[in-house]
């Protein structure tokens, strides 16, 4: 069909584009002939039917001879117009039509938009007992099924949730050289002991090497914020930056925290677990040194933090550490770093 078609139709009457509707709808029919293959599949049996008749014809094409006869008919009827050969549509001049009695229909509606779209299962013994009220034919599931989707009696829709756009997230490519105390970064350890889960926060200074370690009943964010609030309690320095990995237990509660107090927050990279190596170093220390080594765990978890905090005192006090030139972190804080003040 043309393509000013669909543009010009719009720019006449009602009456002009009528008729005009059907100029263009003759044209596009002696047109269709050219494109459908069926029919000219069609003329060149028929064309071969008239120089070497039917058996040949039969021979070749394999068509039914009520089939080929039924194409000349038409094919001659017409005046052997080519348009008479393209396939008809199939579809029936008058279509079966649902005949429900309406109080049935108006049932269904009204509980739909009442109890909320419920289903033929739901509503097919309200219609029997409806139907046999008014001692007339019920209808099935199938049917009431139908009627919802025909009449479009579907009265709420679902509801769309917009998801929370992700705030941009203040990352680091390389570990931090830091030069001053406060620059903390936070991990977690999840082991499994006798088939047992035991979860663990670490938190160290990355300058003065001063840690904390605890273990908690599960990795929320307000545990995270717990362990933090702390470490800041026990240290000597106002903590200003803290970095962490990409984990739930640090967004949050924890998160929230840290944009109150003013608490610079630092995610690392994906799969990038050499930016956090400072307390990456810490978990496998506080493993091989501590827990590897306290068999309280398998049987007394409050003996086993009891004993955690007597050697973090020792870590903190006393364990030289070579990242200090083997001064413990609270000597390397007395003796290195000038007090305020």
């Amino acid at each position: 069909m043309p393509s000013d078609y669909p543009h010009l139709r719009y720019s006449f009457d009602r009456k002009t584009c009528l008729t005009y509707r059907r100029v263009m709808k003759t044209l596009a029919s002696s047109l269709t002939f050219d494109t459908s293959d069926v029919a000219r599949f069609r003329l060149h049996v028929l064309e071969h039917y008239y120089k070497y008749g039917l058996v040949p014809t039969l021979d070749v094409f394999g068509v039914k001879k009520s089939t080929l006869y039924d194409w000349k008919k038409r094919f001659e009827v017409s005046g052997k117009k080519l348009n008479s050969l393209v396939p008809v549509s199939t579809k029936p001049k008058e279509l079966r039509r649902m005949n429900t009695d309406w109080r049935l229909v108006e049932l269904i509606k009204t509980m739909r938009k009442e109890y909320g779209n419920v289903g033929a299962n739901i509503l097919k013994p309200f219609v029997d007992a409806l139907a046999t009220d008014l001692n007339i034919p019920t209808i099935s599931k199938t049917t009431i099924t139908k009627i919802v989707k025909i009449r479009r009696l579907t009265f709420e829709t679902k509801v769309k949730l917009k998801k929370k756009s992700k705030q941009p997230r203040l990352r680091t490519k390389r570990s931090p050289k830091v030069t001053s105390a406060g620059y903390v970064q936070l991990d977690c350890i999840t082991l499994y002991i006798n088939r047992e889960k035991h979860l663990f926060v670490c938190c160290i200074d990355v300058f003065t090497k001063f840690a904390l370690v605890r273990r908690v009943k599960s990795l929320s964010s307000q545990s995270a914020k717990q362990v933090l609030v702390t470490f800041e309690q026990l240290t000597s320095h106002s903590v200003h930056t803290v970095q962490t990995d990409n984990g739930s237990e640090f967004l949050g509660v924890f998160d929230r925290y840290l944009e109150d107090q003013g608490i610079k927050h630092i995610f690392t990279y994906p799969r990038s677990p050499r930016i956090n190596g400072v307390v990456e170093r810490l978990n496998r220390t506080v493993q091989k040194e501590f827990i590897k080594r306290s068999d309280e765990i398998y049987y007394n978890t409050k003996a086993f933090d009891e004993k955690l905090t007597k050697w973090l005192h020792w870590y903190n006090y006393q364990r030289p550490h070579y990242a200090l030139k083997y001064l413990s972190p609270v000597q390397f804080i007395n003796t290195q770093i000038p007090k305020s003040g």
